[in-house]
């Protein structure tokens, strides 16, 4: 080692660092501990800073996160990201496939079937070899580029094998996986900060970050599923791009059906059903191509979506339980949401206590009692909501969800909102309005003060030190010593917070102060 240049030295790094990411994140074995490999990358970092001229695109280091950058970039798309028509029935998926033979004049289409991912559309193009570029969606002709913190996923090959094509463009999807999304909202709830609501969105967001070093710390994830442009190699079907993915080190479905009859097609739609909670990501459905490229392009397509190709989404899961007692709970705007606090109950992965009930005419028009047993889903298999009443399970016991005449925070009589449905706290000084929008202003899509939690906040809004977002600005370190559980280290990092918001753009300001329409 001691005879090697830094240059030499590095390239072997390099190498080393790409192929044990490859056995780790491809083939799913290792030959060295977690502890080798960061010593390893330490020591690649350490040459690459003395020597920032050997830094390579491809290098290991490039997934830790840059300085922030100050906006993205568009970029134009070289094939149209489109999206997909959606099914909810097997009769329709039926009939989709019967207009795929009447098309192609033929009873046997041959049909590939794979998971439908729920995370985030990206378009990644490699050339000669290297990663040049990963794009969002966007309207389907243009997007973000946010190729700095795609680079931070670690399964996602910088370089590609040379026993690989070298330049195309493929499509996948980020996301995060369940055991990653649990822990990141477990290391929230220490911090202090507001929990993520689903691993979609807390994977769009982490994607929108111009702080690459932000995504670099989140468990962003990818799986690819398309093949937008090639060049130099002969790819003629789904299958085809499998292989490709494959020779590429890029991770395809994990799991892929093949059949060319509708009954092979709900067959292996069930099959995906029954299997995919065992998936270590999200699935909302299964999506269904035509596998050879040929009979894709004598399909055609439509203005917006492609006519051999379809979504069919599972019906959302369902839990029986009882409605125990309605909560008010009063919004930034003063809006009242009635939520209902039911008998817990195990429902898609979770166990549920709470589910909105939207406004109180939605009460009143599927009758919910206090008492009911209700039917509960999560609405897109997140959001716990009651859909109905099982109101042949009455026993005469039930009663009526009293509608609020007073805040049940501040005791304000409310008002009817003459644009919406919804009834509203008119008192700006209420409490509860006051601790969200307090949330609202310093949260991570508006001025980002990190620190400042749901619980810091809360305490700040009892003890009466803040009463708007501006007498943040008036926080000292002796007032914040008031505050439960803030050591010196977590009020200084108040105050820098609070100091840096200040140089943050205006368009941050203006989100944050959550004026209604």
């Amino acid at each position: 080692m001691s005879d090697e240049s830094p240059a030499e030295r590095a390239a072997f790094l390099r190498e080393e660092l790409n192929r044990h990411n490859r056995l780790y994140y491809v083939e799913a074995r290792t030959e060295i501990s977690d502890q080798e490999f960061d010593a390893l990358l330490r020591e690649l970092q350490e040459i690459e800073t003395a020597h920032p001229e050997l830094i390579t695109p491809d290098s290991p280091t490039q997934r830790v996160g840059g300085a922030p950058i100050e906006g993205f970039t568009q970029i134009r798309h070289s094939v149209r990201m489109m999206s997909l028509d959606n099914t909810y029935s097997e009769e329709e998926m039926t009939a989709f496939f019967a207009r795929v033979q009447k098309g192609l004049g033929r009873e046997k289409v041959a049909c590939v079937v794979e998971p439908k991912v729920d995370g985030v559309a990206i378009s990644i193009r490699y050339e000669d070899g290297q990663l040049k570029h990963a794009v969002t969606r966007g309207d389907g002709t243009v997007g973000d580029d946010v190729t700095s913190n795609v680079k931070t996923i670690r399964r996602l090959p910088l370089k590609l094998p040379t026993s690989s094509p070298q330049t195309f463009e493929v499509r996948g999807e980020v996301f995060m996986t369940k055991e990653g999304f649990a822990k990141l909202n477990d290391e929230r709830d220490e911090a202090g900060e507001a929990r993520f609501a689903n691993p979609r969105n807390a994977t769009a967001g982490t994607l929108k970050q111009l702080d690459s070093r932000i995504a670099a710390r989140r468990p962003l994830d990818i799986v690819f599923y398309g093949l937008a442009s090639a060049e130099g190699i002969n790819v003629e079907s789904q299958s085809e791009v499998h292989q490709l993915l494959d020779d590429a080190g890029l991770r395809k479905a994990d799991l892929v059906w093949r059949t060319d009859s509708a009954e092979g097609i709900l067959e292996a739609i069930r099959d995906l059903d029954s299997k995919r909670k065992s998936l270590p990501y999200e699935t909302d459905g299964a999506v269904v191509k035509v596998d050879a490229f040929g009979d894709q392009r004598e399909l055609g397509e439509t203005s917006k979506a492609p006519r051999w190709a379809i979504a069919y989404k599972y019906q959302a899961e369902q839990a029986i339980t009882q409605l125990l007692s309605v909560d008010i709970q009063v919004g930034r705007t003063g809006a009242l949401t009635p939520v209902a606090r039911l008998t817990p109950v195990f429902l898609s992965g979770s166990t549920v206590s709470n589910a909105t009930l939207h406004n109180f005419e939605e009460i009143a028009r599927k009758d919910i009692r206090i008492g009911d047993t209700v039917v509960i889903e999560k609405a897109g298999e997140i959001i716990p909501a009651v859909v109905m009443v099982k109101k042949e399970m009455r026993t005469g016991t039930e009663a009526p969800v009293p509608v609020p005449t007073a805040c049940p925070v501040c005791q304000t009589e409310v008002r009817k909102d003459e644009e919406q449905v919804v009834l509203r706290c008119p008192n700006p000084q209420c409490p509860e309005q006051v601790k969200r929008r307090m949330e609202h202003f310093v949260s991570r899509g508006a001025m980002d003060l990190r620190g400042l939690g749901e619980s810091v906040v809360a305490q700040l809004v009892d003890l009466g030190l803040v009463k708007s977002v501006s007498d943040l600005y008036q926080l000292d370190e002796l007032t914040l010593t008031r505050l439960e559980r803030q050591g010196t280290k977590s009020i200084q990092n108040i105050l820098k917070a609070i100091e840096d918001s200040k140089k943050q753009d205006p368009w941050r300001l203006l989100f944050g102060l959550g004026i209604l329409h």
